[in-house]
């Protein structure tokens, strides 16, 4: 059983208008846009980040905002929900606040004891807020929420699986540990994690496949310390038989990639050297990013990506 792995590091989508995705994370969620970059594969797309203060792994939401992108469905093979972790009695606060926004799917339920609201994303992405007692990470108070009130962090997702036991294997191999079983529901949890420690596991064995499309996961990501773990954990991922990418750059992190047996992406995700390497942490998210690699392409990109408004 590895224990390198630390918890949540980011969860990526997609989006179809990144104005509008901008300003749900921002102006409405309140979290910080922490990172203004590019598609590192496909460098006339953006890759925006929100999340706390400093972009805390465990705590950031990053959107690949594609702006004629097909028409998905959903299904099993992916994740359905993106939870995130909200102070206790401040649910009533967040359910005026998104049912007076307009948002859709606004609904207040419990599940595995927690108080929970669910609402869904502008493309219609799947999201919970769920209090949790004990969770001392500190929110971004830089934005229109109240600290009092502010996301902070993941809490955990949600994944449909046609087989949610071959997954949950994974996940054990992963550190994580059965915690309960609820329906057709399996709660695995990571014991001393960095606060976005819960991945859910719901069986639907006669679901159709999924088709990614705006409002689709593309990835989830686990945190590492830093290469020396994530190195280990690729090692302990081949030996197990997982097809693992070689070791990517990406900036801000360093990143391997392996497919699961339930058909969903997992990224293992190191938490150095972090989104201040090229920015003041005054102004993260402010500027235009560009890896090295793509630089040369900052004029025409500047002239072809959408404005972005604060």
């Amino acid at each position: 059983m590895l224990t390198q792995i630390k918890g949540l590091h980011h969860v990526t989508s997609m989006a179809a208008d990144a104005q509008e995705n901008n300003d749900f994370f921002t102006k409405l969620l309140g979290m910080r846009r922490v990172k203004k970059t590019v598609n590192f594969d496909a460098p006339d797309v953006y890759h925006l980040y929100y999340g706390d203060e400093s972009g805390t792994p465990g705590s950031v939401m990053t959107y690949f905002p594609f702006p004629h992108i097909a028409k998905g469905r959903r299904g099993t093979g992916e994740v359905s929900e993106t939870a995130f972790s909200v102070p206790v009695g401040t649910l009533h606060y967040w359910r005026e606040r998104l049912s007076l926004a307009g948002v859709e799917g606004v609904k207040a339920d419990e599940q595995f004891g927690e108080a929970r609201l669910r609402f869904h994303g502008p493309d219609g992405d799947g999201f919970a807020l769920v209090e949790v007692a004990g969770d001392t990470r500190a929110p971004f108070d830089g934005g229109p929420v109240p600290a009092g009130k502010g996301i902070r962090g993941f809490h955990g997702v949600t994944m449909r699986l046609r087989d949610a036991d071959a997954t949950a294997q994974l996940l054990a191999f992963m550190g994580y540990r059965e915690i309960v079983r609820e329906g057709a529901l399996i709660r695995m949890g990571l014991e001393n994690g960095n606060g976005a420690d819960v991945i859910d596991l719901e069986a639907l064995p006669n679901e159709g496949r999924a088709r990614e499309s705006a409002g689709s996961v593309h990835h989830v990501a686990f945190a590492v310390e830093n290469r020396e773990a994530q190195a280990e954990v690729r090692r302990a991922l081949l030996d197990a038989g997982a097809h693992v990418t070689p070791v990517i750059d990406r900036n801000y992190f360093w990143a391997i990639y392996f497919r699961t047996p339930g058909g969903v992406l997992f990224e293992i995700a190191t938490n150095e050297p972090g989104f201040d390497r090229d920015e003041d942490p005054a102004h993260l998210g402010e500027a235009l990013k560009l890896p090295d690699q793509h630089a040369h392409l900052r004029a025409r990109l500047e002239g072809t990506l959408p404005a972005l408004a604060d």
